[in-house]
């Protein structure tokens, strides 16, 4: 049904909009056309003062729908809906029209066409709110049920957060061992924890929350079902190791000296060897040993000492029932390729991640040993497999700086002798941590700069690994360090073989992590909903960034699902029964899995499962017999919108 008693209200937004759009030539025109009962300019529409007297209107005037001729509805859509419900309006009889970022500040360059352009939209709106519908919000129960994906320092503090909120949390750890790359680490910035002690403190409060259970070797390998009422299996591998696992310390220790298994410890960053049957560090989270299973040949030696050992176990798949899901699954350390900067062909080349566990290696001498030579000369190579103007990753990975001033500073102060040089393209060590960067230039480091079209050399001369750079703190001087050790500051790229990622359908963004809607106004939710992400998985984050991160998930989270119901938008896909003629195209181009094949009235149809469905009308153009509309944008809707903006000024 048209209608006909429309408001219109014009904003000025102070001057955003008024310097290029001729406000009032908009109202005169407006006005003139004669679609509206009510045309006014304001100065700022969403103030309580504007808003309080576009309610009297709606409700002295009985106002059918009106249109709002202001910023961008991601600022106030839900103000404008609010003032609409105040006055007795349904919401969605309510347009908004950004005559800000679509007209003044796009077409500050010529205020006449800004203004013919706000024209046109205000009557494309006019003509389009005539035909709107009242919609109603759909509301479906949801479970208090959690799912979080990765046990590094973001997983597990969003775990603790969110069980003490109330919500019951299962945490899926993907390795036999949670807290990711923390572990690795020794002491931290700011706080002087090692990464060991804060784990420690999480997986005790973990382990003490009876609302979390903690899977560890387990892997998600499924997921059906939409916001609310998600359903997935889970793989868990086998330990190999029962959990009345009981086995002492010595006899522990000569079941790994008799496993004739030697692989590479990707724990120490292959630095160091270790058997097919292992733990990580002492104290390691479960405080049980694991097999591995790609490199253990099932021998039996280590069974025979070790009782609680069972080469026998098998995988078990579980299901488990949520309303949300959160992805932590983290970053790994970007790897150089053989021969950048040395790596691979030098042996005295390494990555940072190396040095650090190194560090942690020999942390117990007075002198630092590699290959079996004592270090002093450290060249640290910043920016490996980050900001490449030729390469992938063109991104800053944030971190590097800090982590490595923060290295170097404990080197120095850990061994005697240590002379550190920093070959870096700019140091970025941003808030707090800008007192590293004093620390570490009183300590006597040495800082070289190069362009990114002019980077360090590293290369072999009579024996010796020298690293060679045109400096520009020194009007481009070149300069030679020979090092004892050649240190490459790699930055963070997404996780490998992250499956989890396609399962659950996550957008990837063009630096590959994880994709939220909007950085700054929806930062940790993606456009699946119920699925949010938090911490390096979404991009480069330093610890105390990953876990406010974290923490910002897990109250969106729980303010999602812990009500028992979930309201979602009303502008969903519909299907026309008496049109629709099951030919498989909108199921095969929706991205959301939000369309089903059902039987109805002895015929098979399509059918929207209206809690997958987001709107985004990708089906609409593959219907042949036009059987399918989208409520809020119908085509009698949109033909109108383009009616209307025929229209000539």
């Amino acid at each position: 049904m048209m209608k006909n008693k429309i408001g219109v209200y014009i904003c000025h937004c102070g001057s955003n909009i008024s310097d290029y759009v001729d406000v009032e030539k908009v109202k005169e025109i407006i006005i003139a056309d004669k679609e509206a009962l009510l045309v006014k300019t304001t100065m700022f529409a969403c103030a309580d003062s504007t808003q309080n007297e576009i309610v009297e209107d709606i409700k002295s005037n009985n106002l059918e729908a009106i249109v709002i001729a202001s910023c961008s509805p991601k600022l106030h859509l839900q103000t404008f809906r609010n003032v609409a419900i105040r006055g007795g309006l349904n919401p969605y009889k309510y347009i908004q029209v950004n005559i800000r970022e679509q007209c003044s500040w796009a077409h500050s360059d010529n205020p006449k066409y800004a203004t013919i352009k706000a024209i046109d939209l205000i009557r494309a709106s006019i003509s389009k709110i005539k035909y709107s519908e009242e919609l109603i919000p759909l509301k479906i129960p949801s479970r208090n049920i959690a799912v979080i994906i990765g046990a590094g320092v973001s997983g597990m503090r969003a775990a603790i957060k969110l069980a003490n909120m109330g919500t019951y949390v299962y945490l899926i750890e993907k390795e036999h061992f949670v807290g990711g790359r923390i572990t690795q680490w020794n002491k931290l910035y700011i706080t002087g924890e090692t990464g060991q002690e804060v784990i420690t403190r999480l997986y005790k409060e973990i382990k003490s929350n009876d609302k979390i259970k903690l899977f560890t070797g387990a892997e998600v390998i499924s997921k059906t079902g939409s916001v609310g009422n998600f359903e997935i299996k889970v793989k868990i591998n086998p330990r190999y190791i029962q959990t009345n696992y009981k086995c002492n310390p010595e006899n522990l220790k000569k079941a790994i000296d008799a496993c004739p298994i030697t692989v590479d410890d990707e724990f120490n960053f292959n630095l160091t060897k270790r058997k097919a049957i292992y733990t990580n560090y002492p104290g390691e989270y479960p405080e049980i040993p694991a097999i591995d299973a790609d490199n253990c040949n099932k021998c039996g030696e280590c069974a025979k000492i070790c009782s609680g050992i069972n080469l026998e176990q098998q995988a078990e798949t579980i299901t488990i029932k949520t309303g949300a899901i959160l992805l932590t699954t983290g970053f790994d350390p970007y790897e150089p390729k053989k021969d950048e900067f040395g790596y691979n062909t030098i042996d005295n080349v390494i990555t940072l991640q190396q040095f650090k566990r190194l560090i942690e290696i020999h942390g117990q001498g007075e002198k630092l040993i590699f290959n079996n030579k004592e270090i002093k000369n450290i060249a640290y190579i910043y920016c490996v497999g980050s900001r490449q103007p030729d390469g992938e990753n063109k991104y800053c990975s944030r971190y590097c700086c800090t982590s490595t001033l923060h290295t170097a500073i404990l080197v120095k102060n850990q061994f005697k002798n240590i002379n550190n040089f920093h070959f870096n393209r700019g140091i970025r060590t941003y808030g707090k941590q800008e007192v590293l960067y004093d620390e570490a230039s009183k300590n006597g480091d040495i800082f070289l700069q190069s362009y990114e079209d002019a980077l360090p050399v590293v290369e072999v001369k009579n024996g010796n690994t020298t690293v060679k750079v045109n400096d520009i703190l020194t009007a481009n001087k070149e300069i030679e360090v020979d090092a004892d050790l050649v240190v490459l500051v790699t930055g963070m790229v997404p996780r490998k073989n992250n499956n989890v990622v396609n399962i659950l359908k996550v957008p990837v963004g063009m630096d590959k992590f994880l994709n939220e809607i909007h950085p700054k106004l929806r930062p940790v939710e993606t456009v699946i909903d119920g699925v949010l992400i938090a911490g390096a998985c979404q991009g480069p984050k330093n610890i105390t960034e990953s876990v406010k991160s974290s923490l910002s998930a897990a109250a969106k989270v729980n303010s999602l699902i812990s009500m028992g119901n979930i309201e979602i938008e009303p502008t969903l896909a519909k299907i026309d029964e008496n049109i629709c003629e099951w030919c498989d195209k909108c199921k095969q181009v929706c991205p959301f899995d939000a369309i089903e094949k059902i039987q109805s009235n002895n015929k098979t149809i399509a059918h929207v499962i209206e809690a997958n469905c987001k709107g985004c009308g990708m089906c609409l153009p593959v219907c042949d017999v036009n059987a399918i509309q989208l409520k809020g944008f119908t085509d009698i809707e949109m033909e109108s919108m383009i009616e209307g903006m025929l229209i000539k000024v």
